[in-house]
């Protein structure tokens, strides 16, 4: 399962506000390998559900993860920051052993 923050969630319904957003697209975690620290997180909207995908709900935001990604996301919970270090979605993973300075990328 990942765990919603109130700012990523609020930061979440603004964007699909603005992009106008049809009300079936959800946010759509991945891990793919990649990034200065082997692997690298992936967040978008999507609508399309395959057999292998698993759907959880936190804070009224529907979140969907393929099987191999799960693996590396237990227990993550996204955040959303816009403080002036950065402005963005964070990633805070329990599984990950080290992070990148940017936090886009880690290993296990």
């Amino acid at each position: 399962m990942i765990i919603v923050s109130e700012k990523a969630k609020n930061r979440i319904l603004e964007l699909k506000k603005e992009e106008s957003r049809k009300e079936e697209e959800n946010i759509r975690v991945s891990v793919k390998g990649g990034g200065c620290s082997g692997l690298m997180y992936d967040l978008g909207f999507d609508a399309h559900l395959s057999e292998t995908d698993h759907v959880f709900e936190d804070n009224g935001i529907k979140i969907i993860v393929d099987r191999k990604s799960l693996l590396y996301l237990a227990g993550t919970t996204l955040e959303f920051s816009d403080g002036l270090n950065g402005k963005g979605f964070q990633f805070v993973n329990p599984n990950a052993t080290r992070t990148c300075g940017c936090g886009e990328s880690f290993s296990i």
